[in-house]
């Protein structure tokens, strides 16, 4: 069975793309198409979903890879929850999703023709310098690492090897000028593919090579990358600013006590209400986090990107906060 994006592995779409007025009929509608998929086809039936392996389009993440309509009525919620129990419980459980969803549907309609993939305007320093400072997005595709040991001043860190369509699509002003820099032209080629897919049809200029490249003779910036344990053992020394760039639903779960949050999709508009010092940035693996740093560094502060996972905070002995149980007194 080809479910589209509705019945996924272990999950659902989420019926709140067209807005929250329409995510309760769209959840109840999501539910009675389940069942009656569960109800007309064998348990033997293989379940092929569009997307959800992570996606946000699912309501949920998803490790799945394979499935049939006998395990989706063991585990999924739509088939093993009544209905008002999955209407509840899908729309408590729903978190932000990326802001180029709202020029997808439009785009999709109108069928745009197919995106030009053709060799991009090749800009020098000077150009690169002469963008950076009118405040247009100087995106840098090489691995984090490397970002974080030497970059042109004013670029952001969007490694390609961790996906960059996602974020990238999700920050950038829509139809904002954007340059993309990678070691190789073949890196750049693979990064205006990924970001055809998400409606990102021809960034303005590209440069290949390396920071210094780049740079054109002026100094790169730096900055340190640490683990959960360095932060541990530096905050009783100094006071330093802990940013959590994670969505909300993972705040609420659990957090570093102290920390500030700021979901990364809202970082550039609230740079302000971080307070001064060093800031700390982490998230759940390091991705948010590196890109979190690059944005802080462009913006002038000192910054430290955590690249560690979130499970590790607890093993260096920082103190969490956690939800209290359910049932819990008050």
């Amino acid at each position: 069975m080809f479910t589209g994006g509705s019945l996924l592995y272990g999950s659902t779409g989420r019926p709140d793309l067209l807005g929250a007025a329409h995510a309760s009929e769209l959840a109840r509608a999501q539910y009675a198409s389940a069942h009656r998929l569960a109800a007309g086809l064998p348990d033997d039936a293989a379940v092929y979903p569009t997307h959800g392996f992570g996606s946000f389009c699912s309501a949920t993440q998803s490790e799945g890879t394979s499935s049939t309509i006998g395990q989706e009525k063991r585990v999924n919620p739509v088939l093993t929850a009544d209905e008002e129990r999955y209407v509840t419980d899908l729309l408590a459980g729903l978190d932000a999703y990326p802001a180029y969803y709202a020029h997808m549907a439009p785009a999709n309609a109108a069928g745009p023709a197919g995106p030009d993939l053709s060799p991009l305007h090749q800009a020098d320093a000077s150009e690169l310098r002469r963008r950076i400072e009118a405040g247009e997005w100087v995106v840098d595709l090489r691995n984090r690492t490397a970002f974080a040991a030497g970059h042109v001043p004013g670029t952001v860190s969007f490694a390609l090897d961790d996906g960059i369509a996602t974020y990238l699509g999700w920050l950038i002003p829509w139809d904002a000028p954007l340059t993309l820099l990678g070691q190789s032209p073949q890196q750049v080629s693979a990064a205006q593919r990924e970001l055809a897919r998400i409606g990102i049809d021809r960034p303005a200029a590209a440069a290949s090579g390396c920071p210094q490249d780049w740079a054109g003779g002026q100094p790169l910036r730096s900055y340190p990358v640490a683990r959960f344990a360095d932060l541990e053992a530096v905050r009783h020394h100094r006071p330093v600013v802990m940013l959590d760039v994670r969505l909300p639903l993972e705040w609420a779960d659990s957090h570093i006590d102290g920390a500030v949050h700021i979901p990364l999709h809202d970082l550039t508009a609230r740079l302000s209400e971080l307070s001064a010092g060093e800031v700390w940035a982490y998230c759940r693996t390091g991705h948010r986090a590196s890109i979190a740093a690059s944005i802080l560094d462009a913006a002038g502060r000192s910054v430290v990107a955590v690249d560690d996972r979130y499970e590790q905070a607890a093993d260096a002995g920082l103190p969490l906060t956690r939800p209290a149980p359910a049932g819990a007194a008050a």
